[in-house]
């Protein structure tokens, strides 16, 4: 059975034990090449009554704060637990009693161990399937890291005002893009899916799909209600408006590829000829650039998808 996890009655000497740093060490971003430097955690801000977000280091952390419990979403990269912890305790003094990961990513996954087993792991059944083939989940110290309850489309967590409802439209950044609603805030975290107002990281090797993307964007924003505010994976908070800008920004590079394929052009002629619209730029969007994908940028990873590669 599962401990309850009392923030006050963690006894930290000097830091954490010895086996939690090291299992800390060992967690690293998955499927990123290494991953961008991010910078340090910052303070927790408020995002609406009882729920906070955290940056840096990583993706942003949600804290929701319950009657009997707290809930995170995503737990940075490696070695950062203590600084979420630190944070957490700046704004309540209840328990963590459960954690969302938006999906498998070490910046987004990388500190799941340093939390002990009271702490109940809530992912999409493919992001579960994700994380058990990262290399940091195979060691024997860090497996309470890993999912204790998994869910397919749709799941349910708590009644009433604490209510929390996770959502799965299909594959985008991967193959295990949960929506995480806090329904009486009215605020949604978006994982990756929406990391931010430029071109998306498709992770193949996790499931990701340049050809689904926009699909799976625009229905989020066709079958979700009543949410104002997105707290993205790496961004300040935005507008439901964004995420519906995200799906029309995803389809114009699908449809850019498409033609450009039947065109016989290269990924890379592709991303030169794509000129995003004005009132997208307006808006903060990107120009897409060479990157992840290489010198196509993610006209590369679309039109190898196109091609079945």
């Amino acid at each position: 059975m599962k401990r309850q996890f009392v923030l006050g009655a963690i006894v930290l000497a000097g830091g954490v034990s010895a086996a939690i740093v090291q299992a800390q060490q060992a967690a690293a971003p998955q499927g990123r090449g290494g991953g961008p430097a991010f910078p340090p955690v910052s303070a927790a801000e408020k995002v609406a009554d009882n729920l906070y977000m955290i940056p840096g280091q990583g993706g942003n952390t949600a804290v929701w704060v319950m009657g009997s419990g707290v809930l995170l979403v995503d737990t940075k990269l490696a070695n950062n637990g203590q600084a979420i912890l630190d944070e957490v305790k700046k704004v309540t003094d209840k328990p963590i009693t459960y954690i969302v990961n938006t999906h498998t990513h070490g910046d987004h996954t990388g500190s799941n161990q340093f939390f002990p087993a009271s702490v109940q792991i809530v992912v999409q059944e493919n992001t579960a399937a994700n994380m058990a083939k990262m290399d940091v989940f195979k060691e024997a110290a860090n497996k309470q890291g890993l999912a204790d309850r998994t869910y397919k489309d749709k799941l349910t967590l708590f009644k009433g005002n604490e209510e929390v409802e996770l959502r799965y439209f299909g594959a985008a950044h991967t193959n295990g893009d949960t929506f995480v609603l806090f329904k009486s805030a009215r605020v949604m975290h978006s994982g990756d899916a929406f990391a931010n107002k430029g071109a998306p990281f498709i992770d193949r090797a996790n499931g990701g799909s340049g050809v689904a993307y926009p699909v799976t964007l625009k229905a989020a924003a066709r079958s979700i209600k009543n949410i104002d505010k997105i707290i993205p994976g790496h961004a300040a908070v935005m507008t439901w408006q964004d995420l519906v800008d995200a799906g029309e920004y995803n389809q114009l590079m699908l449809d850019h590829a498409k033609a450009a394929l039947a065109a016989k052009k290269s990924p890379e002629q592709a991303l030169k000829e794509f000129t995003l619209p004005e009132g997208l730029k307006a808006k903060g969007f990107a120009q897409p650039a060479a990157g992840r994908g290489g010198a196509g940028g993610n006209f590369a990873v679309i039109m190898d998808e196109l091609q079945g590669k």
